[in-house]
């Protein structure tokens, strides 16, 4: 099939694919601040005004949901939702999820105690007999998934998972170091939780979408203008607002997923 042929069946393809979505874009994402979240009515964060914007300019309309993580791998499954925002790549969501070679940001995962009761952490090793406090809905690697050596608990919220730790239900929780802080000032806890400084994880995280007719020219137009967005001023007045720093492609090591 001549060139110009293959690419004029691509552009039909994706038209019939966003016609077929009422030319909507159905993303669902999880509030996660400063990444995503929802403030009186609006909804703000980093990657989800990077998102909006690049789509803009791709001239894609989108409808919005922010719901529990796991209601939004669950759309996913079923069809429900075209893609997910702040998602990180798993080989295990591959058959199911087109990436842009370009991630929106990195996040650190670090382990979060009660000033009244901490527990040194480095390794897997110390925390022997203790209880981690997860989110559901997040993936995590075999070896934090399988330990014997301490128990795994889930909360519904971010918040949720805080407050135990702040009770003593659990020793220890593992989030994303922004999420954290910016968890721990809106429940005014700074004063009683800390940050342990060791990274446990980096990771990139994505706007990813269903591998439908037409989508991997979307994923590829979308990686290109959020790259030339990246190189704008307008990005940087984004990067500087949120407290974030620019994205940095990260090898998939982590055992903690979105």
């Amino acid at each position: 099939m001549p060139f110009i042929t293959r690419l004029l069946t691509t552009f039909v393809l994706l038209y019939l694919s966003m016609d077929a979505r009422a030319e909507k874009l159905r993303i669902v994402t999880e509030p996660w601040a400063p990444y995503v979240y929802e403030e009186n009515g609006q909804v703000l964060g980093l990657d989800y005004e990077t998102t909006a914007i690049v789509f803009k300019r791709l001239g894609i309309d989108v409808q919005w949901q922010l719901l529990p993580w796991k209601r939004c791998l669950a759309m996913l499954e079923q069809g429900l939702a075209d893609g997910a925002l702040d998602i990180f790549h798993s080989n295990e969501r591959d058959a199911m999820l087109l990436y842009p070679s370009e991630p929106l940001s990195d996040v650190e995962f670090v382990m979060f105690y009660a000033n009244a009761r901490p527990h040194p952490f480095r390794t897997l090793d110390d925390l022997v007999g203790l209880t981690v406090g997860t989110s559901p809905g997040y993936l995590y690697s075999q070896a934090f998934r399988e330990s014997p050596l301490f128990k795994r608990e889930t909360a519904p919220t971010h918040e949720a998972n805080f407050g135990k730790l702040q009770l003593g239900r659990i020793d220890l929780l593992i989030t994303d170091r922004r999420v954290g802080r910016h968890v721990l000032k809106q429940m005014q806890l700074g004063d009683q939780i800390t940050e342990n400084p060791v990274v446990v994880s980096r990771q990139s995280q994505y706007l990813a979408v269903r591998r439908n007719a037409g989508m991997d020219l979307l994923v590829q137009r979308f990686s290109a203008e959020l790259k030339r967005f990246k190189r704008e001023p307008a990005y940087a007045e984004l990067i500087a607002r949120y407290g974030a720093v620019p994205s940095a492609r990260t090898k998939p090591s982590s055992p903690v997923q979105r």
